[in-house]
């Protein structure tokens, strides 16, 4: 029997600030003060700073010197730098797990079926867990350690939910391109290093040809499906 997750203190204090900014407790712009939130929580200010850190490197905030720490406007351009390079790792990964899954699906199969699901429910949050969920089975399957740490330091899950948040980008179905991924790597499709890659580009938001939309401007996003 698999045992549950302990996480850590600051991992505990870091996911409280993660919710806070994607349920809008935090907008765009809006100081993240260390102080209240050791408060609030009743721990010391030190786990507090060290989530804060992880936080900035994942570029959700950002901090300057006599001005404290802010939640990062997200735009398009960074979710546009995001995306070739999720692509590129999961390509890898694709091609590394191909053996494996190839024999096994089985960490993949429960979140397909789950975003059935989701998607007849209209479901966003569960569409967006077990899409998130999926892509990280895939990494991790590859057997990679780097690569996965890699993978996570993107902070998909993160981005994914306040991208439909704050920019109104979303999908209606997610279910089918994933038994789509899962099917070819069920009959050892060679090509499935590249069905990834395109998989992933194809869920970056865009903007519309000929347009130029300036940073936290979402109103010329067209909707995609981030995240998947």
């Amino acid at each position: 029997m698999s045992q549950p997750v302990v996480h850590s203190l600051r991992e505990q204090i870091r996911q409280h600030i993660v919710e806070g900014i994607v349920s809008g407790r935090w907008q765009p712009g809006e100081r993240i003060v260390e102080r209240r939130i050791a408060v609030e929580l009743e721990v010391s200010q030190t786990p507090v700073r060290e989530a804060l850190r992880e936080l900035e490197a994942l570029r959700l905030i950002e901090s300057a010197p006599n001005k404290g720490v802010r939640v990062r406007a997200l735009t398009v351009s960074v979710l546009e730098e995001t995306y070739p390079v999720r692509a590129g790792l999961e390509q890898i990964a694709a091609e590394l797990a191909a053996g494996r899954l190839a024999r096994d699906v089985s960490a993949l199969e429960p979140h397909v079926a789950a975003l059935y699901a989701a998607d007849r429910a209209g479901d966003a949050e569960a569409q967006v867990g077990h899409t998130v969920a999926f892509h990280r089975e895939l990494v991790r399957a590859s057997g990679n350690g780097v690569l996965l740490h890699t993978w996570e330091s993107l902070g998909i899950e993160v981005w994914t939910a306040l991208s439909i948040r704050w920019l109104g980008t979303r999908q209606q179905s997610y279910a089918e391109e994933h038994q789509a991924l899962l099917d070819a790597f069920t009959r050892g499709d060679p090509r499935i290093g590249e069905l990834v890659k395109a998989h992933v580009l194809n869920c970056a938001p865009h903007v519309p040809e000929g347009r130029e939309v300036p940073d936290g401007d979402p109103a010329g996003v067209a909707q995609g499906a981030p995240g998947v």
